[in-house]
């Protein structure tokens, strides 16, 4: 299903932003919307996800709490056309290698979790090595895959990890049997979410092996529902925002950000809680990334 129609997607902040902010050459970050939803098992939805959050994010406030990321500038490029997930790869990929070859952080709005491949594959392409995920999710994402899709939402990390990435996750509490033993195999760093909420954890240290440069990969679901029901896979017993994303700032420490992406929202129509929630998770994710950037 292709939600692609270029007149109708705003741009991140639209009418905050100064003419210098939104400028495409220096903006610090690229929004690379992707209405991708091609291998999803449950509820559907998600190929509304990114304009959603574009237009919920015209309500935000430019001071996110902590900074204000947009002076570093943002700039929201055209949606990826999503109608064949090769083609949606490999131009994720172009786009991936092209912001990091500037110096810029490329901030991708999904759409279904198989997106986040493609954009750390450009990266990489462009550092000449591995990094390291720090992924927020419900599920490991570890299949080999997953009902006949190699490039399946639920393999997603299978494949990064086959590129030489380190994963570290935090939040999940819906595996199968083989994403335990793949948990073993590729030496997947992991908080789940019942050890991160009955414990109230909200900061962790990765070890020192873990690579410098990192991206984060926050999918909706990795939230409790209570908190974001707006995806097409939920499941109870989630952690609360404020823990997200003090268990990211802890994670980024000493490390360098070079992308994040915010993946899975399935609006509801009339309740938009979900989309705004979508919308400052990713500008908050902006302020972290800004103070953990690439020189």
């Amino acid at each position: 299903m292709n939600h692609l129609n270029l007149d109708q997607y705003p741009n991140f902040l639209q009418g905050e932003l100064s003419v210098q902010e939104s400028c495409e050459e220096s903006a610090l970050f690229q929004v690379i919307p992707v209405p991708l939803e091609l291998t999803v098992s449950y509820g559907s939805g998600a190929a509304k996800g990114p304009l959603a959050i574009l237009e919920a994010s015209e309500q935000l406030e430019r001071w996110d709490g902590h900074s204000e990321p947009c002076i570093h500038g943002i700039f929201t490029q055209s949606p990826v056309p999503s109608d064949d997930m090769l083609s949606a790869q490999k131009e994720l990929q172009k786009r991936g290698y092209e912001a990091h070859q500037k110096s810029q952080i490329p901030v991708t709005l999904g759409g279904e979790h198989s997106i986040t491949y493609g954009v750390v594959k450009g990266i990489m392409d462009s550092l000449g090595e591995p990094i390291g995920i720090i992924q927020v999710d419900a599920h490991a994402d570890l299949r080999d895959s997953y009902q006949g899709h190699k490039h399946s939402h639920a393999s997603v990390m299978n494949l990064l990890a086959q590129e030489g990435c380190r994963i570290c996750s935090f939040g999940v509490r819906a595996l199968c049997t083989e994403e335990v033993e793949a948990r073993k195999k590729f030496s997947v760093i992991h908080w789940d979410a019942e050890e991160l909420v009955t414990q109230n954890i909200l900061e962790i240290t990765l070890p020192d092996g873990f690579p410098k440069y990192v991206y984060i990969s926050f999918d909706l679901d990795g939230l409790d529902p209570a908190i974001l029901p707006a995806t097409g896979t939920p499941v109870p017993g989630g952690i609360s925002y404020y823990q997200s994303l003090s268990l990211i700032r802890s994670a980024l420490k000493d490390r360098i950000c070079v992308g994040l992406d915010v993946m899975e929202l399935a609006p509801i129509e009339g309740q938009p809680v979900s989309d705004f929630t979508a919308a400052l998770i990713t500008y908050r994710l902006m302020g972290l990334a800004a103070a953990h950037r690439s020189q």
